[in-house]
């Protein structure tokens, strides 16, 4: 499967054209204004990017207004509830783009043209990086890692986020998570200094891009305990060269996540979010089972594809796939542990419906661990017979209709972008986009601003 390697990087370029250079929605102006407002102003002053985006009609609406120029923190600032990873990694194409106005002629003002483009296009890097990455992990764990990430890439909302709302920070989430994922098992045979001093680095700009990612922590956690007991180690006879590691990884995270804490003290007069973002949690998780399982809102109904991935993580953990080893199954259930731990915090956050958005994008950042449980189902299916492989190949497919099928509605505002409905939304993924896909693939590249026209009843 190697030699098809080539076929993601080539997809990745020749989808360069698919990526829409723009911001529009809060989430991405709060995540931009972090960037604008260093770049040219030094400060965390963030009214004149609001009111830039507000005055130009970019984002209009009343909410917008009174939460971003009406309101204030506890620190009499404008509010701002994105950390800033997404910024920092941003920055050398933001560069780029500064590089591209002065040349152009285009305004150097951080706003025009080249700089939402040089954002927009840095996402979608991200996101091939990611993918890549979780390529690389799917190798180190299973063979037939090439499908399975294909199919993760189109079949989720990755896509979207990519190509259609770059400006979200999920694309780079999805980075930051499976570089954090690849160094862990990079380290995991020795726990070498060097390794785990990297492996907090990545941690702390994981939790920088966002604060939830932090629990994917756990998985390499546990490995670390578990190596500890398998060599017969208690707490007390720690050896020297893992307990340097252990706090070795803990400094390098406390020293990496030092400018959002100093970013958050400036912008908030203290070292965490405002405290509308902590109302938001209730930390008992009461929408635990809806943020999979709810009809309208869940990931299982918008996704599909990923209860199939959930499904071969299950199968794998539990040692059905054959000859998988031991450390294996292990990995399997680490990744388990990761994604019960994700579907904990989203269930705490009481916007848990991220009602307006594409999907639940909140699950964006597992894309590798989606991609290892779908390798488990795609192994097995090219071990056993032929009636296997076509009944998950169309079982992939359909899930990846669906998740296409449920883009082209939601462009054409044909759908109820608060809620999903599972018989309306049927019938427009299976009988009339098909009917509409040529005509919408030449629209989406020639004249893709009408997708953003809000139509008028």
């Amino acid at each position: 499967m190697r030699r098809w390697s080539w076929v993601l990087p080539l997809a990745f370029v020749l989808s360069l054209p698919a990526v829409t250079t723009r911001l529009y929605a809060s989430d991405e102006i709060e995540h931009f204004a972090w960037l604008r407002s260093w770049a040219f102003d030094r400060d965390v002053d963030f009214d004149n990017e609001y009111r830039y985006f507000y005055d130009t009609d970019i984002a209009h609406g009343a909410l917008f207004y009174e939460t971003f120029l009406e309101r204030v923190n506890a620190a009499g600032r404008r509010e701002n509830f994105a950390p800033v990873g997404a910024a920092v990694f941003w920055a050398p194409f933001y560069a780029a783009g500064h590089l591209v106005a002065l040349a152009s002629g285009a305004a150097t003002d951080g706003f025009s043209r080249p700089y939402i483009a040089a954002v927009a296009y840095g996402s979608a890097v991200y996101g091939f990086l990611a993918l890549l990455l979780t390529l690389s992990i799917l190798r180190r764990v299973l063979p037939t890692p090439l499908l399975p990430t294909l199919a993760v890439w189109v079949g989720t909302p990755m896509l979207f986020y990519m190509y259609v709302a770059p400006g979200f920070a999920h694309a780079c989430s999805a980075f930051a998570v499976s570089l954090f994922l690849w160094i862990w098992l990079q380290v995991r045979a020795r726990w070498s200094l060097a390794g785990t001093v990297l492996l907090g680095l990545t941690g702390a700009l994981m939790a920088m891009v966002r604060e939830q990612d932090l629990l994917f922590v756990a998985g390499p956690a546990l490995d670390f305990l578990r190596q500890l007991r398998r060599n017969g180690v208690l707490p007390a006879r720690i050896s020297t060269r893992m307990w340097l590691a252990a706090l070795a990884a803990t400094a390098m995270f406390v020293v990496g996540y030092l400018p959002q804490a100093l970013a958050y003290t400036a912008l908030n007069g203290r070292a965490g979010p405002t405290e509308v973002v902590s109302r938001k949690m209730t930390w008992t998780s009461p929408h635990f089972f809806s943020v999979l399982l709810s009809p309208e809102h869940g990931l299982f109904f918008w996704t599909p594809l990923a209860l199939v991935a959930v499904a071969g993580l299950v199968w794998l953990a539990a040692g059905r796939l054959r000859p998988a080893s031991p450390d294996t199954r292990w990995i399997a259930r680490l990744a388990l542990v990761m994604f019960v731990l994700q579907v904990y915090i989203t269930g705490s956050v009481e916007s848990w419906t991220v009602a307006g958005a594409f999907g639940q994008r909140r699950f964006i950042a597992l894309t590798p661990l989606l991609a290892l449980g779908l390798a488990a189902l795609v192994h097995r299916a090219f071990e056993g017979g032929r009636p296997t492989r076509v009944l998950l190949g169309v079982l992939v497919t359909g899930c990846v209709w669906w998740n296409l099928g449920l883009m082209a509605q939601f462009g054409l505002h044909t759908m109820d972008r608060q809620r999903l409905s599972l018989r309306e939304n049927a019938w427009g993924v299976f009988v009339e986009v098909p009917r509409l896909a040529p005509s919408l693939v030449y629209r989406y590249l020639t004249d893709r601003t009408s997708f953003y026209r809000v139509p008028r009843h």
